[in-house]
């Protein structure tokens, strides 16, 4: 009933809100992107996407068919394997940015592991800039990360907006310093957070740096200062400061996957996780339960 290549296209449109990039992601003219959706559509009987010329949302039909979608695709996925004997095997070593230790990227690992049980897979979290430089090293075969101002190269999970973010009772005082919690060097928000304040000729002093997100998250629950963060992963316990403070704006940023490209077991197994991570882009916008 449902043709997988519309599928696909469906989730890429679903979890970039945007026609251009998933043309962009999966390799087509936007035309046929757009031509997938609408068959997908037509085969469902519903609308999957409210669109005008400035945005595209999902509608409630689109919500319900992104679980569906991710299922109908891992199920056909798990048959090819089976009839076709294939079973990968090897070592991948995945490097996920701090951004994730929050959100359901374990489930999506765990999802993998049970598709893949002999791949022996290598987790290493640590800053996006710090994963760049691991992969450009060879030390790493395939990264989920924020992607660097300028850089177009990697698969685009979803696009974000950088907002700042601190404790709600949390004051700022106009004639100081702004408090920053930022990570180290390379840290890719913590450039664009220092590019920002330079900018906009606002002062800034460092009031927490840590490479680890749970300690700069409860240094922000403790009032101490503001994150430069995800607004689609802002953590519980903070929000997203009003304008009324004066911070100038941060951008936007891209999450995206990329790739080593390195022969062998390792690209294969690199393909598949790829695969299942931009099939299930959507839930790491999504916190954990705790």
């Amino acid at each position: 009933m449902y043709e997988p290549s519309h599928l696909r296209t469906f989730l890429a449109v679903a979890q970039t809100l945007s026609f251009t990039q998933a043309a962009r992601r999966l390799g087509l003219r936007q035309s046929t992107v757009s031509q997938h959706v609408r068959r997908l559509e037509d085969a469902t009987g519903r609308q999957l996407f409210s669109r005008d010329t400035h945005s595209v949302e999902l509608t409630e039909d689109g919500e319900a068919m992104l679980g569906f979608a991710r299922r109908i695709l891992q199920v056909q996925e798990q048959a090819a394997a089976f009839f076709t004997g294939t079973r990968l095997r090897g070592r991948l070593r995945f490097g996920a940015s701090e951004d994730f230790v929050l959100t359901r990227l374990p489930e999506i690992l765990e999802g993998f592991r049970h598709d893949h049980p002999e791949v022996d897979l290598e987790l290493t979290v640590e800053l996006s800039g710090t994963l760049h430089e691991q992969l450009a090293a060879g030390r790493l075969d395939l990264v989920l990360a924020k992607r660097r101002s300028g850089d177009r190269r990697g698969k685009l999970v979803w696009h974000d907006e950088l907002v700042w973010i601190g404790a709600e009772r949390l004051r700022l005082e106009t004639d100081r310093p702004v408090p920053l919690i930022v990570f180290p060097p390379p840290g890719i928000t913590r450039a664009v957070a220092l590019e920002s304040l330079e900018r906009a000729d606002r002062p800034w002093r460092i009031a927490c740096t840590s490479g680890s997100l749970s300690a700069l998250i409860a240094a922000a629950r403790a009032g101490l200062g503001v994150m430069a963060h995800s607004r689609g992963l802002i953590p519980p316990g903070l929000v997203r400061l009003p304008d009324r403070f004066g911070l100038p704006e941060l951008g936007r940023v891209d999450f995206v996957l990329v790739d080593g490209h390195r022969p062998g077991g390792s690209r294969e197994a690199a393909d598949a996780l790829a695969a299942t991570i931009l099939a299930g882009g959507d839930r790491l916008q999504r916190r954990r339960a705790t």
